[in-house]
């Protein structure tokens, strides 16, 4: 396993928590992790990323230069990061908020209407756990169980009440 990820969007759509999942699920199948968040004045609205790695060897920074995927929420983040994927990578988008032109033919757009589904679904704010789920689709880094049991240790007792919609969110992802 070795995926490079850079998550990015707009502040309040869950690219931290989303990152913050994969890494967890990771680190429970004794991965070598990172997760190196970027927010400041983005969580009021301006774009934010984070940068994950997820590695069967020890990792060396957790800065992620080159990604080896990249998973945006908006058009911002899609013009900022489509240019540093490797060459073969792939670039997850909200087709529901990006329509942006794809410039390159040497990496795969796997677009996914995450933000209207998530409102399909009633949990507007849920596009990140849609879009996630596509993801796990795509490249096999995890089995959708191994994604629930980590999610269940990481949504706090007092929003319990989220377990259930998140799941559904992320299936809705991975079977779309």
């Amino acid at each position: 396993m070795n995926h490079e990820i850079i998550l990015a969007g707009f502040g309040g759509q869950g690219i931290l928590f989303a990152g913050k999942l994969l890494v967890y699920t990771g680190m429970i199948f004794d991965k070598a992790v990172s997760w190196l968040p970027s927010y400041g004045p983005e969580m009021r609205g301006g774009t934010c990323n984070c940068h994950i790695i997820l590695n069967d060897t020890a990792v060396g920074s957790p800065y992620v230069v080159t990604p080896t995927e990249a998973i945006v929420l908006n058009k911002p983040s899609f013009e900022k990061f489509e240019g540093s994927i490797v060459s073969g990578g792939k670039l997850f988008y909200d087709s529901s908020l990006c329509d942006n032109e794809h410039k390159r033919d040497d990496i795969e757009y796997i677009g996914i209407p995450a933000t209207t589904m998530a409102y399909e679904l009633e949990a507007a704010q849920l596009a990140n756990m849609v879009i996630t789920g596509k993801v796990l689709k795509e490249t096999g880094m995890f089995e959708l169980n191994d994604v629930f049991t980590a999610l269940e240790k990481l949504i706090p007792p007092k929003r319990a009440q989220m377990l259930d919609i998140n799941k559904k969110a992320i299936e809705a992802g991975f079977n779309f």
